[in-house]
C-alpha cells in the first residue's frame, strides 16, 4: 500500500498524470459508450470530465498540475479540427450545389443560437457581462472566448457556456430530431449533422461523427461557418448596437 502511495504521489506531481488520467477515462468511457450502443446520454466527453473532475477534487490535484499533462491532449484539438475538412472535400460537389441554402441556413440557426439565449437571459434580469458572455455560446470554447472578450463578456464564463450548450446538443439531439421526425435517409442526416455542428460546435459535432459519416461532415461545415460568421459579425454587430 505504501509503494501505491508514492507512486500516486510521484505522478499527481508530473505532466504524465494529466496525459494518463485524461487517455485512461476517456479510453473507458468510450468502450462503455460503443458497448451501450451509442446512447446519448452515456456521451463518453461528458462522463469523463465528470470523471476527471471527480478524480481531481478528491485527489487535490491542481488544474495546473493536471493541465500540465493535459495540454499535450490539447494541442492536438486543432489538429483534430482541421481534419474535419477532408469529409468536406469528399462531398465538395453537393456543398458547390447547396452553398447558397447553407449559408443561409448557417446565419439563421447561428442568429436564432445566440439570441434566444440574449433573450432569456434579459427576461431573467441577468448582469450585463453575463448576458454578453451568453451570445457566442454555441460557437466553439475558444472562439467564443476571444468573441466574449471583444463585446465585453467574461472569457471563462463564455467557455463554460459554450461546452455547457455542446453537451446539451450532443446528449439531447437525437430525442429532439426524433421528436421532429427529420428522417435518417441522405436528407435527414444532413439536417440533424448541420443542426448539431450549428448549436453545438465541436461536442456536437463529435457526437454526429460517431452516428453517422454524412451527419459528421455536415457537423463539420457548420462548426467552421458559426466560427467564421461569429467571428466577424457579432463584435460588428454589438459595436453598432
Amino acid at each position: 500500500m505504501s509503494e501505491f502511495v508514492e507512486l500516486w504521489v510521484y505522478l499527481s506531481t508530473t505532466p504524465l498524470f494529466g496525459l494518463t488520467a485524461t487517455l485512461v477515462v476517456y479510453v473507458l468511457a468510450q468502450a462503455a459508450y460503443a458497448r451501450l450502443q451509442q446512447a446519448p446520454w452515456a456521451n463518453p466527453v461528458l462522463w469523463t470530465v465528470l470523471t476527471l473532475a471527480v478524480v481531481l477534487t478528491l485527489t487535490g490535484v491542481s488544474y495546473p498540475a493536471y493541465f500540465a499533462g493535459a495540454q499535450f491532449i490539447h494541442f492536438l484539438l486543432g489538429p483534430a479540427v482541421v481534419a474535419l475538412a477532408w469529409p468536406l472535400w469528399e462531398r465538395r460537389a453537393d456543398l458547390i450545389k447547396r452553398w447558397r441554402a447553407l449559408l443561409l441556413a448557417a446565419l439563421a440557426g447561428g442568429s436564432a443560437a445566440s439570441g434566444s439565449a440574449l433573450a432569456l437571459g434579459w427576461a431573467l434580469d441577468l448582469p450585463q457581462d453575463v448576458l454578453l458572455s451568453l451570445a457566442p455560446k454555441s460557437v466553439t470554447a475558444p472562439v467564443a472566448m476571444g468573441i466574449a472578450e471583444k463585446i465585453g463578456g467574461i472569457p471563462a464564463l463564455a467557455a463554460v457556456f459554450a461546452v455547457i450548450t455542446g453537451m446539451v446538443g450532443a446528449l439531447g439531439g437525437k430525442y429532439l430530431f426524433d421528436a421532429l421526425r427529420i428522417p435518417m435517409d441522405s436528407a435527414g442526416w444532413m439536417a440533424r449533422g448541420f443542426a448539431l455542428g450549428t448549436t453545438s460546435h465541436g461536442i456536437g459535432a463529435a457526437r454526429a461523427l460517431h452516428v453517422n459519416a454524412d451527419a459528421g461532415a455536415y457537423a463539420g461545415l457548420a462548426l467552421g461557418l458559426q466560427v467564421l460568421l461569429a467571428s466577424l459579425l457579432m463584435p460588428l454587430l454589438f459595436r453598432l448596437f
